[in-house]
């Protein structure tokens, strides 16, 4: 019984809810190959984003800022193949340009002790407006189908998209780093009491300033990722993602108050979350109720789990032990 109420569990069985409704929903289109196909696009930069960011949270720190570093990074991708650049020179310059941004955010949180949410709503509108600058509202489609190929085609022999096998490869990275490296404690520890972390020896701004890198760095892979999926580099690209990253990492079980959480939850909240939004696209569901249904989820995500510890405590004759 105790299993049954570990959150990550729900999220299995509400995805297998999801499923079955959608099959039977849909005429059994759901969990046609074409649409699983088109749902691990629609998820792709999402699930990359989500997983530096669920150590951010873990770490008890957030950025909002990664939606529009994928917008710089697909404006910065344009500009440059305009003016010439070939991309083997542009994807790297990208890469690190993404993470200087999360450098700043780092730096911002570390040095100058703000708080992570003040800073990355401040830099989320700085980003955002650079990219503007760069390219402006004007859109670059005329790239290599060898390259778009990689935003939008299946790995040879699959029918993997590109974007989803290298998630999978990142989640294998991050998932060590998180949950069986001395990092990952150090992470989990910050998360817990960033005083006693510190007191125990651990070097919290170096730790929680090279979370906001990796963050920055992966979401200017989204970017590219982005970019050539859809052919287009806009300054626009990627506007509101943040929500849905949030709410992922969220819903699959990451305390906003840092120390809990694990990479496995968030990636079966990447899949509700992208499975109901799929399901809502069938339904010819309009962007609005989407829109609508994702903050809903993410005031689930926030409320749920701390709903389930207050329940097992009381079912434990503790109530006065179930933390917010």
């Amino acid at each position: 019984m105790r299993e049954f109420l570990r959150w990550e569990t729900a999220l299995v069985v509400l995805l297998l809810v999801v499923a079955v409704t959608g099959q039977l929903s849909t005429g059994g289109s759901f969990l046609a190959g074409g649409n699983l196909f088109y749902l691990g696009l629609d998820i792709g930069e999402i699930a990359l984003i989500a997983l530096p960011l669920t150590l951010v949270v873990v770490a008890g720190q957030i950025d909002l800022s990664v939606a529009s570093v994928l917008g710089l990074s697909s404006a910065l991708v344009g500009a440059l193949w305009n003016a010439g650049w070939p991309l083997e020179t542009i994807l790297p310059f990208v890469v690190v340009v993404g993470a200087v941004c999360g450098a700043v955010n780092g730096l911002l949180v570390t040095r100058l002790g703000l708080p992570s949410l003040a800073v990355t709503i401040g830099t989320l509108a700085l980003y955002r407006g650079l990219a503007l600058v760069v390219l402006g509202d004007t859109a670059v489609a005329d790239f290599p189908a060898s390259y778009t190929a990689f935003g939008s085609a299946p790995v040879p022999g699959t029918d993997i998209p590109y974007p989803i096998a290298l998630a999978a490869v990142l989640a294998v990275l991050f998932g060590i780093t998180l949950h069986a490296s001395s990092f990952g404690r150090s992470v989990f520890a910050i998360g817990a009491n960033e005083e006693a972390a510190r007191f125990s020896g651990i070097r919290v701004k170096r730790v929680k300033l090279v979370l906001f890198v990796l963050t920055g760095a992966v979401a200017a892979v989204a970017g590219i990722v982005y970019t050539f999926r859809f052919s287009s580099a806009r300054a626009d690209n990627g506007s509101g993602l943040e929500l849905a990253v949030v709410a992922a990492v969220l819903l699959g079980g990451v305390s906003i108050f840092g120390g809990r959480g694990s990479l496995f939850g968030v990636l079966a909240g990447v899949l509700l979350l992208g499975g109901l939004r799929n399901l809502l696209i069938l339904r010819d569901t309009s962007t609005e109720v989407l829109t609508i249904v994702t903050g809903l989820l993410l005031l689930v995500s926030v409320l749920a789990p701390s709903i389930t510890r207050a329940v097992s405590s009381r079912r434990a004759g503790n109530p006065g032990k179930a933390t917010p």
